[in-house]
């Protein structure tokens, strides 16, 4: 007897499900994201005090989402990781600090574009 095939629509949500399982996972385990979602909430109340363009919110989001996202990929690759090889080998070790330094480049980033959009509209308070 076979099994019957589940339809496109079924699947799909089943991905969402499961997607927003991991994404939930990573905010309730993961003390890297919980500071990085910290940070999203005062960004965006930055954003709307200071009435940021819709292009600067585009990339603010952009941003967010990059930077959450690659954090994501290095937990994902950490856990891989130790599940592979739970002692301490130097192979691991650099692919840990690979994924990390990732996280790293893509923060720099983003703080250096919080800084192009923010820095002016700060120091306007004060002038």
């Amino acid at each position: 007897m076979t099994q019957k095939k589940e339809s496109f629509l079924i699947n799909r949500l089943k991905s969402v499900r499961y997607a927003f399982n991991g994404a939930l996972y990573l905010c309730k385990t993961e003390s890297s994201i919980k500071i990085q979602l910290f940070i999203t909430v005062f960004v965006t109340i930055a954003g709307f005090y200071f009435n940021i363009s819709k292009t600067e919110w585009l990339f603010q989001i952009a941003m967010i989402g990059l930077v959450m996202s690659i954090e994501g990929i290095n937990t994902a690759i950490e856990y891989i990781a130790d599940f592979i090889h739970p002692d301490l080998h130097s192979s691991i070790g650099r692919i840990k600090d690979i994924a990390a330094g990732a996280v790293f480049i893509a923060s720099i980033a983003a703080v250096v574009g919080a800084i192009i959009i923010y820095y002016p509209k700060i120091v306007l308070m004060f002038i």
